[in-house]
């Protein structure tokens, strides 16, 4: 049978999962009737939750005795280093990008990578049935985009057609009749060639994707590069500097049919495969035969941009929710993250106890840290910070820059403009983009965007949109005023009391309600003044033989500020940490003791002065 191998590559939220599911339907992947939950791809918990793609995922599907191997890939800038390694998988790709929306920085990343492996990409205009559409305009921004990218003549010249993945159809021209997606798998078998490899080669595969099985151990994912892979084969496990990480054999060997993964006896190569029996391999090692002269190519991958400091949770509260509190179990976990992350890297901090993870943006953490907290750790996380370097012609410091596309309301283009060029940002571009809506580009540093997006949304009304991606390393830029507001700090352990918090709430807006645990140290509000505030959150109210009644239930208490995991992690400054429970999210400053705190201040107000 022949083999083709693609990617569905776009923008977050541009419809690719949805449209995966679509092909499944209509190549009879699925039996008439069979109950498919939508984007059945994304099987992840937090993937259906935040309905965005993390993981990267392979399927199949057979169209006129073709087998169409299919990647789904992320879509969000975080995530990038998931689709460099399935690029390295694929002959081909269809670009996905939204009748309205058009060209996104994310769109900007996946294609460039796309153009530089010589893939020749299918464009597909997808949401054509969004009112505000805007199929031809975004085709020129398309053909522009790749002009940009340094396309060849034969990459400029795309196949596109216009679809609905949600509808399921496809069309060459917008007046043709829409009833279904055949004209995309036919444009995929006329224009995606299939993998032209030595099949009478000693085998070889690059591991791209690595998950573990309850039953199976280490699956890893990756193409057949060359020659025939055979179940229970001796193969040697090679890192990319020949060094031999360990031999074995490959007890199960799959393929992809539909959304499983089926055992079969062999593989040639171009076939996409899942392998285990493998104890050490990972991505992205070789896996091949006892004779293959050495490694295969694997493609480089873009370094972190943005570290934090995972801890153990010290607090007084620590080891009362979760099962994973010691620092072993938290190393191991995060060195398991990184063998099958390769956009992660993991190093032990300065301080005891504690690691240095550095990933691509708060996004990625983020999950890292959900999904940690999901599976009964506790933590403590500390402020996200970037990672600088040195210019090695000029050395001069050098930090990740960003390309930031807002789109708002014409009413709140100075707010937003105002606060980004307080963060250090240059706007590039300022243009209508239909319905009231202006688009404004930035260059900015990295760090300027750390806890930017919620107060965004605030200036916005909840209206804007604003996506980010790597530009690349630029001067420092300097100072970058960070949060306004001092903290309120509890100065008891107990439980926060009502009448307390009352009383409290005048000077901030609290982050608890009553009945909650509260302990020395922990951060209670948002003080309304630039300076900390110590206060006492349990005390109760003096008793007397005196009582007015009604007064008690007048008690009114403002509802607390609820922060997600990631606002919680953007909002704290450099002496405070995010504890995190399978229970809670809790804030609290560095130092629980309050005479550690001023002498930590007075250290560091020392080391400004010299």
């Amino acid at each position: 049978m022949d083999i083709r191998n693609i990617a569905i590559i776009a923008h977050v939220d541009h419809g690719k999962t949805t449209l995966v599911d679509q092909l499944l339907r209509q190549s009879g992947t699925f039996r008439d009737h069979q109950v498919v939950a939508e984007r059945a791809l994304d099987r992840n918990d937090l993937e259906r939750e935040r309905g965005i793609t993390i993981l990267a995922k392979c399927t199949s599907v057979v169209w006129h005795e073709t087998r169409i191997n299919i990647v789904d890939t992320p879509g969000h800038a975080d995530f990038g280093g998931e689709v460099e390694r399935i690029l390295g998988m694929v002959d081909g790709a269809i670009v996905l990008v939204d009748a309205a929306e058009g060209v996104l920085p994310q769109t900007k990343f996946v294609v460039g990578k796309a153009l530089a492996r010589g893939l020749k990409p299918i464009v597909v205009v997808n949401k054509i049935d969004r009112q505000d559409g805007r199929p031809h305009e975004v085709h020129e921004e398309i053909f522009d985009l790749f002009a940009a990218l340094g396309a060849s003549d034969e990459q400029l010249d795309f196949p596109m057609l216009y679809a609905s993945g949600r509808q399921g159809w496809a069309v060459v021209h917008l007046d043709d009749a829409r009833t279904d997606l055949a004209p995309l798998f036919d444009l995929v078998l006329r224009h995606v060639h299939a993998p032209v490899l030595d099949r009478d080669a000693p085998f070889g595969m690059t591991a791209s994707i690595l998950d573990y099985d309850n039953y199976l151990g280490r699956v890893l994912t990756g193409r057949v590069e060359q020659g025939r892979a055979r179940l229970n084969m001796p193969v040697r496990v090679l890192r990319s500097d020949g060094t031999v990480v360990e031999t074995g054999r490959l007890t199960r060997l799959m393929s992809f049919r539909g959304l499983d993964r089926v055992t079969v006896e062999e593989a040639v190569a171009g076939d996409i495969i899942a392998v285990a029996g493998l104890t050490d391999a990972t991505v992205p090692d070789t896996i091949g035969a006892p004779d293959l002269a050495g490694p295969l190519h694997a493609i480089p991958v873009d370094p972190p941009t943005l570290a934090m400091t995972f801890r153990i949770n010290d607090g007084p509260l620590g080891g009362r929710e979760g099962k994973k509190v010691t620092s072993r179990q938290i190393r191991d976990r995060l060195l398991r993250e990184s063998e099958g992350n390769v956009a992660i890297r993991i190093t032990e901090s300065n301080e005891s106890e504690a690691f240095e993870v550095a990933g691509r943006g708060e996004l990625q953490l983020g999950v890292l840290i959900e999904q940690m907290r999901r599976e009964g750790f506790e933590l403590t996380i500390g402020r996200p910070r970037v990672l600088t370097q040195q210019n090695p012609e000029t050395g001069e410091r050098e930090e990740p820059m960003e390309d930031v596309l807002a789109d708002v309301d014409e009413p709140y283009t100075g707010i937003v403009i105002e606060k980004l060029s307080q963060r250090k940002a240059e706007l590039q571009d300022m243009r209508p983009s239909g319905g009231g809506k202006v688009r404004l580009t930035f260059r900015m540093p990295s760090r300027g965007l750390i806890g930017y997006h919620g107060e965004f949304l605030t200036d916005t009304r909840g209206t804007g949109v604003m996506n980010r991606m790597f530009a690349g390393y630029g001067p420092w830029t300097g100072v970058i005023e960070g949060r306004r507001n001092g903290s309120l700090i509890s100065t008891e352990n107990g439980e926060a009391v009502q009448y307390a918090l009352f009383s409290i709430q005048d000077r901030g807006a609290l982050f608890v309600n009553p009945g909650e645990k509260v302990y020395v140290g922990m951060i209670l509000g948002e003080h309304s003044r630039d300076n900390d505030l110590d206060v006492n959150p349990v005390r109760e109210k003096k008793l007397t033989n005196i009582r007015a009644a009604g007064k008690d239930e007048a008690l009114l208490l403002v509802p607390p500020r609820r922060m997600s995991l990631e606002q919680a992690i953007a909002y704290i400054e450099d002496d405070e940490l995010v504890e995190v429970t399978p229970a809670a999210v809790r804030l609290r400053k560095r130092y629980l003791d309050p005479h550690e705190r001023k002498r930590f201040e007075r250290r560091v107000e020392a080391e400004a002065a010299a």
